[in-house]
């Protein structure tokens, strides 16, 4: 008797389980390809629905009923054949990677080493129809524990994604949409095309600019993969000239994709949208963190359809955040890992590399490593403050040397100078409104949402703007659109903002104005002022201040990193100032902060006795300590958005699409909304559905009901 996987939503069509065991394990091995590992691959991709060969899961299918484990089986057979990265990939395929366990637990636990011993129903026909390979893993990932949980993070991550691809185009009743891209020479030749008008520059800042560009498009063709940083001081070009050393590099190499990492949510949108702009949207990939969907075991083709909305970085061009790349990394669900192994062969750009976060620095820096020296995947840590990372990696990879892309830091640092710092010291809020009297344009950056609604509300309405993740991307992008062009007019423009307008926003105002904060963010701020060297430096100044109210506790280190450099050094903007400064942080926090979860000793040595504790890690490892909820704002095209996602319809152009009309916000901030009546449920999402709690100036209003309100 036929034995099938999957049977359409109109139930017309059947897939068999050999169908789609052998359509799985192709694609497997083509994703492992890049690294070395199809064997294995195809060997987890044929294994890993073998318990649908059983009686008890035909059952299910065919006439309904409960959910039937048939992940088991294949998990079983693998750890039989010693293939140990096999059975964690296949036991973790639907529910996640589990921990690994002990040899006590029993088959009740949930850990590998459990399940193994659990009794599972019998599914022999397998064998009949599916023959799976028996190689090995290769040594190099297996020097180590962390080598080895990383390789069976990215086997895990073929798999899943292969599974989700074969079961959509089953679905689908034909091939899943994908591609539609150029090749990585056609973008290249875009670029250049782009930047061709810049070879003539009409002042010395813009050809110093070009000569960094020139060094970024030759050292990509003619270098080999690795590491690599590129410092260089705010308006030296960093994004596009980045984006040119990836490209040509990716072009030398055969590489398949470039992968941009950004501090910060939201400006994404801004670096995706100058991509697009460059290369063509249908080349880049703005990933949106709202759709992440776990299939479990048993689960309806409704459940399916869900988690095919979720990204797996098929786009030759990826701008994604520091937070979902290195949770990714480090995750256990299906969902956020099925697009890891498209970090293979890749070029990945760490921009404001010095804002990677200290509590997770060692293991973020141990993963940086591993993808350059076993998945062919070339690393650049670009920055205008480049932080000492060196001794991180050469005691991460000992071997792996760290290369500059443009040497000449101090000069550069010279040739870019634009503003002068001067300190305030502390003030109240009324003064500094009094300092603001007569200026008509100025930028402030202040440490909370709150601080800046507050202190926006005082200024005059016409030309003024409050800038904080609390607007949806669609209207932040319209503000600072709006703020440019006042700007190039000369017309009144007062812009109090938090510090999502510090990295990478491409504004000039004449004088700038920053709560006190890390050395690192008051240098981005000052790279909002004088950006374009009009004016002279000595003109051109960012005001430091201390408001006399309590400071955010979570930046105080890096507060008094920074009163200690503003002390010692003249010119806290120079390289040595910011070497100091990073140096001195970081013995703040002293050497065991760096892995303050115990991320790396976790795989190293175990935890509780339990041996790769994949699911531990993915609790653990966390960039942002609260995450966030993110509601959906039904505002302009919103509006019809939001509307295709009550209907079901769910796919990833529409997340792509609504990820420019979303606010994220925390718990207790959710909480009180939903409780005020303010929020609807579609499914898993939020959506805004009274009006009246989003405004335009200012976004999502979370003072609900008594008017108090949480503001971090």
């Amino acid at each position: 008797m036929e034995k099938y996987a999957h049977t359409s939503e109109d139930g017309t069509r059947k897939q068999t389980v050999a169908e789609h065991l052998m359509g799985t394990a192709e694609l497997a091995a083509c994703f492992a390809a890049p690294f070395g590992a199809q064997e294995v691959a195809q060997a987890a991709g044929l294994l890993h629905d073998i318990g649908k060969y059983s009686d008890a899961f035909q059952r299910r299918l065919l006439e309904g009923g409960g959910r039937t484990d048939h992940s088991t089986a294949g998990a079983q057979v693998a750890f039989r054949q010693r293939m140990a990265e096999v059975a964690f990939a296949v036991a973790g395929h639907h529910g996640g990677l589990p921990d690994g366990g002990s040899r006590l637990d029993g088959p009740d636990s949930p850990t590998l080493l459990g399940r193994v011993k659990r009794s599972v129903e019998p599914f022999g026909q397998w064998e009949k129809e599916i023959s799976p390979p028996t190689g090995g893993v290769d040594r190099k990932f297996q020097k180590d524990n962390f080598t080895d949980a990383f390789f069976t993070r990215m086997l895990y991550s073929c798999l899943v994604d292969a599974d989700y691809l074969d079961t959509e185009t089953f679905m689908n009743g034909s091939p899943a949409p994908r591609g539609g891209s150029v090749s990585i020479g056609e973008l290249l030749s875009r670029l250049e095309r782009y930047i061709a008008p810049w070879w003539e520059p009409d002042t010395d800042l813009n050809r110093r600019r070009c000569a960094i560009l020139r060094q970024c498009l030759t050292g990509g063709s003619q270098w080999e993969k690795g590491l690599y940083t590129l410092t260089v001081p705010t308006g030296g070009g960093k994004t596009v000239s980045s984006l040119a050393f990836a490209l040509s590099m990716a072009k030398a190499q055969g590489m398949s994709r470039v992968v941009y990492v950004i501090p910060y949510t939201s400006i994404v949108d801004q670096t995706a949208t100058v991509f697009s702009q460059i290369l063509g949207e249908e080349n880049v990939l703005e990933h949106h963190s709202g759709a992440d969907y776990a299939v479990e075991e048993g689960g309806s083709p409704a459940a399916y359809r869900k988690a095919l909305a979720t990204e797996n970085w098929d786009a030759p061009v990826v701008v994604t955040t520091a937070v979902q790349f290195f949770e990714s990394l480090f995750a256990a669900k299906s969902s956020r890992c099925r697009k890891l192994h498209n970090l293979a062969n890749s070029v990945m750009i760490f921009d404001e590399a010095q804002t990677l976060p200290v509590p997770y620095l060692a293991p973020c820096v141990e993963a940086i490593a591993q993808l350059v020296q076993h998945y062919g995947a070339t690393a650049v840590l670009c920055t205008a403050t480049q932080p000492a990372l060196e001794p991180l990696f050469q005691e991460a990879a000992p071997d792996l040397p760290i290369r500059e892309i443009c040497p000449d830091t101090q000069g550069l640092y010279q040739a870019f100078r634009r503003t002068t710092m001067k300190t305030l010291g502390e003030i109240s809020r009324e003064t500094l409104l009094e300092e603001w009297q007569g200026r008509p344009q100025f930028l402030c950056v202040v440490n909370r949402r709150k601080t800046a609604q507050e202190l926006y509300s005082s200024l005059p309405q016409e030309g003024s703007y409050c800038l904080t993740t609390l607007l949806c991307p669609a209207d932040r992008k319209a503000k600072l659109g709006e703020i440019r062009r006042r700007l190039r007019e000369g017309l009144p423009c007062r812009v109090v903002s938090t510090s999502l307008i510090e990295a990478g926003v491409d504004v000039d105002f004449p004088i700038a104005y920053r709560e006190e904060a890390g050395l690192d963010s008051i240098m981005q701020t000052a790279g909002r002022c004088n950006r374009e060297g009009k004016r002279l430096a000595e003109e051109s100044v960012v005001a430091v201040f201390r408001l006399t109210e309590r400071p955010v506790a979570m930046i105080a280190q890096n507060i008094a990193a920074a009163r200690q450099v503003l002390r010692k050094h003249q010119d806290p903007a120079s390289p040595e100032a910011i070497r100091e400064y990073f140096q001195f942080y970081r013995t703040l926090k002293g050497e065991e902060a760096l892995d303050q979860k115990q991320i790396l000793d976790l795989f190293r040595r175990g935890y509780q006795g339990s041996c790769f504790p994949f699911a531990e890690v993915a609790r653990r490892f966390r960039l942002i300590e609260s995450p966030t909820v993110p509601i959906y704002i039904p505002v302009g095209d919103g509006a019809r958005l939001v509307e295709l996602l009550w209907e079901g319809r769910w796919s990833q152009g529409l997340f792509r699409a609504l990820g420019q009309y979303v606010v994220n916000v925390y718990p207790q901030h959710y909480q009180a909304l939903f409780d005020a009546g303010a929020l609807e449920q579609v499914e898993e999402a939020a959506v805004l559905r009274d009006p009246a709690f989003y405004h335009g100036d200012t976004g999502l209003q979370l003072d609900v009901e008594t008017g108090k309100g949480w503001f971090l």
